[in-house]
């Protein structure tokens, strides 16, 4: 009944209306059921510690499926759904295809990267709103230098509706916990990474957006946005904007902004407003925090303990 309930929904969202909206969302260890014997995927496995079975990962496709509708509101389908921390193409395929979302009739493309649990960035695009032309997976240099093998960035470019060329960049950046100075060095490599394959594109319309893995004050944000970059942010910068957002992650009942949407001068005119923070009464638990899909070890069928963000382009 629920999935028929969700397919439902998401039947109620399908038309396309002026403009682009543009979803980045980390959800969260979407992993399948397999071992992949060149991951570290054992947690994730029917009799790993988190047994995780095919019921539970069929219950987190028709989650994700409920956000996307969500999300859609008025506007219609995203024209791009960014989204983090996917196991490979498999679980984007079932997403797609096999899911509520497969209503909506997405398209998808996904990084092959070396982390080593296996968890890498995908991109949903809907094919009348952005008509993808080429997409590559930008290798983060950390093993070269010593450090964890993280996540590639992917870079996608496509035709809006308009006709104008789009670059876009989903990255899901070295996490900082536990890992001091070389998480900090592993981001600022990501960030190096990132900013040179923006260059090559100055003048151009390019979005970027993803899980940073740091806040707005950051140091790496100086890395890819400062020196006459071609990048602006559309994050909450102030700290009356921060206390007002709340953010999209919370740690130690902290709130901060991990995932952020930055685009270039070229783009800023098409876009409209705010970057907004889905804050959907179910996507929280009992607390107010995001409702994850497990608490440590235990089960809770919740969504991930990340917020998805969006943002509203203008059809100019």
């Amino acid at each position: 009944m629920k999935r028929a309930l969700l397919i439902g929904l998401t039947l109620l969202c399908c038309a396309i209306t002026d403009g682009q909206r543009i979803m980045w969302w980390n959800v969260e260890n979407l992993f399948d059921c397999k071992d992949d014997p060149l991951r570290n995927d054992e947690e994730f496995l029917p009799e790993g510690n988190h047994h995780w079975t095919l019921g539970r990962y069929w219950h987190k496709m028709d989650n994700i499926a409920r956000v996307a509708a969500a999300v859609a509101d008025e506007k219609g389908w995203p024209a791009l759904i960014g989204i983090g921390e996917v196991e490979n193409d498999s679980c984007l395929f079932d997403l797609v295809r096999r899911s509520p979302l497969r209503t909506a009739g997405y398209e998808f493309i996904v990084t092959n990267g070396p982390d080593v649990r296996g968890v890498d960035v995908g991109l949903l695009y809907q094919p009348k709103q952005f008509f993808l032309e080429g997409y590559e997976g930008l290798r983060v240099p950390s093993a070269e230098e010593g450090l964890r093998p993280t996540r590639d960035i992917l870079h996608a470019w496509g035709r809006l509706p308009s006709g104008d060329l789009m670059h876009v960049f989903a990255v899901h950046f070295p996490s900082k916990a536990g890992s001091g100075r070389e998480g900090n060095r592993n981001r600022s490599l990501a960030a190096q990474t990132l900013r040179a394959a923006v260059e090559r594109f100055r003048g151009e319309k390019i979005l970027v957006m993803g899980d940073f893995n740091a806040e707005p004050s950051d140091i790496i944000f100086s890395e890819i946005m400062g020196k006459d970059a071609p990048l602006v942010s559309l994050m909450p910068l102030s700290r009356r904007e921060l206390r007002k957002n709340r953010g999209t992650y919370v740690f130690q009942k902290q709130w901060g902004f991990l995932d952020h949407v930055l685009v270039s001068k070229e783009l800023m005119p098409c876009v409209e407003g705010k970057v907004q923070v889905a804050r959907f009464n179910f996507l929280l638990d009992e607390d107010g925090a995001p409702w994850r899909t497990y608490r440590g070890p235990i089960y809770q069928g919740g969504y991930s303990d990340h917020l998805p963000i969006w943002v509203d382009l203008s059809a100019k």
